[in-house]
């Protein structure tokens, strides 16, 4: 959770990924579709990111990571906050199996909590 108002956590989060050294690769606005079904928030959004020449690894090596990748992270306002979700890596290991080194998903988990804490740490 972040106090920043979403356009600020929204930037906070793009610019911690990129410092963390991953790309941004898509920003998919979910809004529309919530709308449609009656939910009131214009401020939904799912972030894409990952190292390009490391998701293709993983698809070559693990192709049932495919429908995971790259790593998505949601992003919404919520009664004056704005909140950030992710999936922990550790799911994407357990599908994965022997087949990549568990490290990286270890890596990301402990990038997602500095992202986390960066975003909600900003000001």
């Amino acid at each position: 959770r972040s106090t920043l108002p979403f356009p600020e956590a929204m930037l906070a989060l793009q610019q911690s990924i990129s410092e963390h050294g991953y790309t941004v690769s898509r920003v998919q606005r979910i809004d529309i579709g919530l709308t449609g079904m009656g939910y009131k928030t214009d401020k939904y959004r799912i972030v894409f990111a990952g190292k390009p020449d490391e998701i293709r690894m993983m698809t070559e090596s693990s192709p049932q990571l495919t429908a995971y990748l790259p790593p998505k992270i949601a992003i919404f306002a919520e009664s004056g906050h704005t909140v950030l979700v992710t999936l922990n890596p550790q799911i994407y290991a357990d599908i994965a199996g022997d087949s990549v080194d568990p490290v990286i998903f270890d890596r990301w988990s402990s990038d997602l909590r500095s992202i986390f804490h960066d975003v909600n740490t900003a000001e």
